[in-house]
């Protein structure tokens, strides 16, 4: 980024609403402030890469979301120990077995990136700039629609990817309404 000061000055603006996100996140006002900075200095390190024009607070909601759930695997990581008895199990320290099957996440996000594709572009569009982290009022001043469309989009969108990924309903026990 060309101007460093500019870039932290505005990156600055956006630490209540990164206060807020982190505090939801973690249910804890000092584990906040912890991301929120770890978040900030991930930022200033990564500025590089921040494409001048893209959304900022998106992008810095990403790097907290990220840096929460790489936390999250490493604490989970540092609790689990291993039980020396004959047979050679893994336990955690709250005694549950939680496993998640990768492979099924693979296929849902397969299955929700088609129901996307399959949108019109104009509620396509729109759906992922909101899904970006976008605002209504930044999606209508960049495509250059009133805010009223923008939200009609979202929702039309919405009910339509409802419609395609019925299955799932069932599924997780979502009602398709």
């Amino acid at each position: 980024m060309k101007d460093s000061s500019y870039f932290n000055t505005t990156m600055q603006s956006f630490q209540p609403m990164l206060k807020n996100y982190a505090l939801q996140l973690t249910h804890n006002m000092d584990d906040a402030m912890d991301l929120v900075q770890e978040t900030f200095l991930k930022a200033m390190t990564y500025s590089s890469k921040f494409k001048e024009g893209s959304n900022l607070k998106g992008w810095l909601f990403t790097i907290m979301r990220n840096t929460f759930i790489n936390n999250y695997r490493r604490v989970t990581k540092r609790n689990t120990f291993m039980d020396t008895q004959e047979e050679q199990y893994i336990v955690d320290s709250a005694k549950t077995f939680n496993t998640f099957n990768d492979g099924d996440a693979k296929f849902i996000r397969k299955d929700l990136d088609a129901a996307i594709d399959k949108l019109p572009d104009d509620l396509r569009i729109t759906f992922e700039m909101n899904t970006l982290g976008y605002k209504y009022h930044e999606i209508a001043d960049k495509i250059g629609i009133p805010i009223g469309t923008v939200k009609t989009r979202i929702f039309v969108a919405r009910r339509k990817l409802r419609t395609y990924l019925t299955e799932y309903a069932g599924l997780y026990n979502l009602t398709a309404s």
